[in-house]
C-alpha cells in the first residue's frame, strides 16, 4: 500500500525531529523543512497530501506560504494544519478563512496531532474524490455541438444554472432536453441534491398524484403502505417534470399550488409538508396551442416559462452530426468492447443528408446498432441503413441490415399510421393497439416517435 506523505514545517529542530518520529511510526513517509521558501520549493510535484505549517517563520511567514498553497491546483495542493506557539482567535480564524483544514497549539499533544493528521487526509481524500464525481457528472451531461444553436444553449445553461429560476424545456421528441435538465441540475447550486425525474405521459393519470405528492396507508384501494413522492425526494433538489404538456388539467392544479406555495398534501393526509425545489420541466407540445384548445392551463404555463429553453431539432444542426456520431461511437465501443471505429466521409455524408425524424435519440439508436451489427473497424455508407433508404426507395427490404430493424420499421409505420387515425392521441392509439399506454409511450421513445408527429 502506497505511504501517504506528509511536509513538516517549522523552524525549531526539536519540533521538525519529533513530529517526523511520530509520523512515521504510524506509516506516513514524512519530510521537514525549517522555511516557507524551503516548503513552497518542496511542494510543485512532490505528491505530499498533507503539510503541518507553524506560523512563525523567518523570511515568508506561515499565512502567506498558506496563501500561496491554495493557488497550487486542486489535485497537487495538500490540506494544511496549522501549527503556533502564540495561538489566539484571530490567527486561528484568518488560517481557517486562508484555507487551513485546522489550527493546532503548542505545546503539541500527540495524541490530537494524531486525530487531526487522520481527519486532514479523510478529508482531502473526500474532496477528491467528490471534485472527480463532478467532473464525471459535467462530462455525462455534457452538451455536444459547435453549431450556433448549440453554443447559444451553453452559454445559456450557464447564465441560468445557479439561479432558482423555473425552467421549461421546449423541442422535439429526442432532441435531448432530459439531458439539458440534468446538466442544468449538475451546474447548479444544488448539485449535490436529488435530481428526481417524473414522466407525466408514462405514468397513469389515476397514479399521477400519488406519484407526485405520495400517499398515506390505507389512503384508497390499494395503497397497502406510505409511499413517497417524488416532490418529497427533491426537496433541496431538482424536480424534472417530463412531458409536462400529458398532464391532467386536475394535476395541473395541484402542481400550480405547490409552485406557489412550495408545500403539498400527500394522497390522505391532513397535515401538509414543505419543501423547497427547484421545478425544470419539458414537453415536445406547442403549449400556447394546448392552452387555446383547454388542454392546459395558462396560469401554470407561465408559472414554468420563467426561464425558457429550446432545443433545436437535428435537422437544423446538421454540422452537429459528426461530432455527436464520434461521442457514441466512443460511448458504445467502450461498453460492447469493441475495436474503435471510424466513419468514412461518404458516411458523415449520407447522415447529412437524412432528415432525422427521431432527432438524436435516432442516431444515438443508429450508432449502437452500427457497433453491434458491423465488424468492420471503417463504416462506410454501405453500412449505415440510412443510406439505403435515401438511395434505393425502390428496393425498400434492402435498406435494413437485419431483421430486427425491418421489425422497427414496420412498428414506427404501423404507429404513426394509428397515431394519424387519432389525430396524435396516445392514450386512443394505445387502446387500438392493445397496449397499456405507458407500453405505449416506452415504444414510440425507443423508436423515435414523438407524440405529435
Amino acid at each position: 500500500m502506497k505511504q501517504r506523505r506528509i511536509l513538516v514545517v517549522d523552524d525549531e529542530p526539536g519540533i521538525r525531529q519529533s513530529l517526523s518520529g511520530v509520523l512515521e511510526d504510524e506509516g506516513y513517509a514524512v519530510e521537514a523543512v525549517e522555511s516557507g521558501e524551503a516548503c513552497l520549493a518542496a511542494l510543485p510535484g512532490s505528491g505530499f497530501e498533507l503539510a503541518l505549517l507553524d506560523i512563525w517563520l523567518p523570511g515568508i511567514d506561515g499565512m502567506e506560504v498558506l496563501a500561496r498553497i491554495q493557488e497550487m491546483p486542486f489535485g497537487e495542493r495538500p490540506v494544511v494544519v496549522v501549527i503556533s506557539g502564540h495561538g489566539s482567535v484571530e490567527a486561528a480564524v484568518k488560517a481557517t478563512k486562508l484555507g487551513a483544514f485546522d489550527f493546532l497549539e503548542k505545546p503539541l499533544s500527540i495524541e490530537k496531532v494524531s486525530v487531526v493528521v487522520k481527519n486532514a487526509l479523510e478529508h482531502r481524500s473526500l474532496a477528491i474524490e467528490n471534485s472527480r464525481l463532478k467532473a464525471d457528472t459535467g462530462a455525462r451531461y455534457r452538451i455536444i455541438g459547435e453549431s450556433v444553436p448549440m453554443k447559444a444553449l451553453r452559454q445559456q445553461l450557464t447564465l441560468m444554472a445557479g439561479t432558482n429560476g423555473r425552467v421549461l424545456i421546449f423541442g422535439e421528441s429526442g432532441t435531448g432536453k432530459e439531458l439539458v435538465a440534468h446538466a442544468l441540475h449538475a451546474l447548479s447550486p444544488r448539485a449535490g441534491e436529488p435530481f428526481v425525474e417524473v414522466n407525466c405521459a408514462a405514468i397513469p393519470e389515476e397514479l399521477i398524484e400519488s406519484e407526485l405528492f405520495g400517499h398515506n396507508k390505507g389512503s384508497f384501494t390499494g395503497a397497502h403502505e406510505t409511499k413517497i413522492g417524488k416532490f418529497q425526494k427533491a426537496d433541496a433538489g431538482t424536480l424534472f417534470l417530463d412531458e409536462v404538456g400529458d398532464m391532467s388539467l386536475r394535476t395541473q392544479a395541484k402542481v400550480l399550488r405547490v409552485l406557489e406555495e412550495q408545500r403539498f398534501e400527500p394522497v390522505g393526509a391532513a397535515a401538509s409538508m414543505q419543501v423547497d425545489v427547484r421545478v425544470v420541466a419539458a414537453t415536445n407540445k406547442n403549449l400556447e396551442e394546448e392552452i387555446e384548445r383547454g388542454n392546459f392551463r395558462e396560469d401554470l404555463f407561465y408559472r414554468l416559462n420563467v426561464i425558457p429553453f429550446f432545443v433545436p431539432p437535428l435537422r437544423d444542426r446538421r454540422e452537429d452530426i459528426p461530432l455527436l456520431s464520434e461521442h457514441f461511437l466512443r460511448e458504445f465501443t467502450t461498453a460492447y468492447g469493441r475495436k474503435a471505429k471510424e466513419l468514412t466521409p461518404e458516411a458523415y455524408h449520407a447522415l447529412g443528408e437524412y432528415h432525422w425524424p427521431g432527432n438524436v435519440r435516432e442516431l444515438k439508436n443508429l450508432i449502437e446498432r452500427i457497433v453491434i451489427l458491423n465488424p468492420q473497424v471503417r463504416v462506410d455508407a454501405r453500412h449505415i441503413p440510412l443510406y439505403a433508404t435515401r438511395r434505393q426507395p425502390d428496393r425498400p427490404l434492402d435498406r435494413f441490415g437485419s431483421l430486427q430493424e425491418v421489425r422497427e420499421a414496420a412498428e414506427r409505420e404501423y404507429i404513426l399510421k394509428k397515431l394519424e387515425e387519432t389525430n396524435g392521441n396516445v392514450t386512443r392509439t394505445a387502446e387500438l393497439l392493445g397496449l397499456e399506454r405507458s407500453n405505449l409511450y416506452r415504444k414510440m421513445k425507443t423508436l423515435g416517435i414523438g407524440p405529435r408527429e
